[in-house]
């Protein structure tokens, strides 16, 4: 899975309103900040299960690390455009839609987009 091209075409959706650019990186943001400081304010608080409830909203959080990058960096003039050049986007958002619930797999995206980097870097 390609974790930038899932957050563009996410940024973009069906009808590409830009408005929808600046939400989507609001959720991707608030997901990385708000939402690993909450699971590890619960892990810190909590005992057994919820504890691990509390670790594992922080690894899943921190899934939203690389997609709030990749958000930022398709934000600046042009970039989203480039990224989904000759892209059918009906066809990726099928695709990246149903894969958008790996983000609850803890630190997947994190992975797939350090290993996305070294195969690019190559």
């Amino acid at each position: 899975m390609d974790v930038r091209r899932l957050a563009a075409v996410d940024m973009h959706g069906a009808y590409g309103r830009p408005w929808r650019r600046w939400v989507i990186l609001a959720e991707f943001l608030l997901g990385a900040t708000g939402g690993v400081a909450l699971g590890v304010y619960v892990a810190a608080v909590a005992d057994g299960w919820v504890r691990l409830l509390g670790l594992w909203i922080a690894g899943a959080c921190l899934n939203y690390v690389p997609l709030s990058a990749h958000a930022l960096d398709l934000s600046r003039p042009g970039r989203l455009d480039r990224e989904l050049a000759g892209v059918d986007i009906r066809a990726a958002l099928r695709h990246y839609t149903t894969r958008q619930l790996w983000v609850a797999v803890p630190l997947l995206f994190v992975v797939l987009a350090l290993r996305g980097r070294r195969s690019s870097h190559r």
